[in-house]
């Protein structure tokens, strides 16, 4: 009897520590969460409705070949001279080029898009999303995402200490929600929400059961939020996942600079555009290409990706050509069907953070899923203080 008393005593001891620290940690987390929890409900679906409301980013599908990488980017410096292509993207064949231009310059960024039609690099419209001094409304919501609205260097740090919280506090809700009689009766409490009941009851019943069953989903999010927030999170996951392995750092090949000039061709096509042609004769049916036109280095390689699917990113093939030689080299991971679990889960980890892993149901998803977690911080508050109301109205009675 004693021991069962002595246990019983413990399990209480637990439960009143977790209550204490979900309580706690709720409070002084749940602004930032809930800023960080409807930004993230809102960017969801900022790539549909860019699409939606910018008509330049879609051209009529040719039978025909893209333009070279070289003559998209002659087009795009004619509008932006002295400035330096910091990136080249084809989409879908019913999608425009784009090439970016970004630079941070006396503590200031910028960055602008040319759009162009990818069969015959004509100028379709330029953009500039940062820099510009005009709202942009997707970069606002994003900057809220990722640092509040503050100084990255500032603002990121208190976004991932915040998601670390949340982490937490879904542990700790679970556990508050875990029924002491789990008899069929009082785990179906657990489970249904009683909209005939007083507010009170529905708003504790919505902080509590849609809490549970948004449970995995939420913890997702969290997990792969702090993957950007949080080296040591993202190399531990890593070490986690691959059984043990220290996260590899991003590394390119590096070209033979030995070869330079020695290897002759007897037209004039540039090192990238050959890369190009090679690239797109081994995917004819990429979803849509990314790469870095600009080489910084002597010994830099030209690096091509290809994506498999419309819409999402992790699944891509990787191509790197040495500039010299056009000798093609491989690395680890630069396949995704080939690379190994923990190396897969890295690449997917922003399209299962936005819900674009698994396509329309799964931003649809993300979009909820944000939206509960948005609503947890309101709903507990909102029964922490109804608690807090009922207490000083015991002490009254006592009085």
């Amino acid at each position: 009897m004693k021991n069962k008393k002595r246990k019983a005593k413990n399990k209480s001891a637990i439960r009143r520590l977790n209550d204490w620290l979900h309580l706690w940690l709720g409070l002084t987390s749940g602004v930032i969460v809930l800023v960080v929890s409807l930004t993230g409900c809102i960017y969801v679906f900022q790539q549909d409705i860019k699409d939606a409301l910018e008509p330049w980013r879609f051209v009529e599908a040719q039978d025909q070949p893209y333009a070279p990488p070289s003559q998209l980017l002659d087009t795009a410096q004619a509008y932006m001279p002295g400035a330096k292509a910091t990136g080249l993207t084809y989409a879908t064949r019913k999608g425009a080029a784009a090439v970016g231009f970004s630079s941070f310059e006396e503590g200031k960024r910028s960055f602008t898009v040319v759009f162009m039609n990818p069969y015959t690099a004509g100028f379709l419209w330029k953009q500039q999303t940062i820099g510009s001094g005009q709202f942009d409304f997707f970069r606002f919501i994003i900057d809220g995402h990722r640092a509040l609205w503050l100084p990255y260097e500032i603002g990121r740090p208190i976004v991932g200490v915040a998601t670390l919280i949340f982490l937490v506090l879904l542990v700790t809700g679970l556990v508050m929600w875990w029924p002491k009689n789990r008899k069929k009766a009082e785990m179906k409490k657990g489970l249904t929400i009683r909209w005939n009941a007083s507010f009170k009851r529905v708003n504790y019943d919505l902080h509590n059961v849609v809490g549970f069953y948004s449970l995995i989903l939420a913890l997702v999010l969290g997990i792969t939020g702090l993957v950007y927030s949080f080296e040591w999170f993202a190399d531990g996951l890593y070490y986690v996942t691959s059984g043990g392995e220290s996260r590899p750092e991003h590394s390119h090949p590096h070209s033979d600079v030995s070869k330079a000039g020695l290897v002759q061709h007897s037209d004039s096509i540039s090192p990238l555009d050959r890369a190009w042609y090679k690239a797109v004769a081994l995917e004819p049916d990429a979803q849509g290409w990314y790469m870095t036109p600009i080489l910084s280095d002597e010994d830099d390689a030209i690096e091509l990706i290809a994506y498999q699917d419309d819409g999402s990113f992790y699944n891509h093939n990787t191509y790197f050509y040495d500039r010299y030689t056009q000798e093609p080299y491989r690395t680890r991971g630069d396949r995704f069907v080939e690379a190994g679990f923990a190396d897969q889960l890295a690449m997917l980890n922003y399209d299962m953070h936005v819900g674009v892993a698994l396509g329309l149901p799964g931003k649809i998803l993300a979009f909820f899923v944000s939206l509960i977690c948005a609503s947890l911080p309101v709903t507990g508050f909102m029964v922490w203080l109804n608690k807090k109301k009922k207490s000083k109205k015991r002490e009254k009675v006592r009085l």
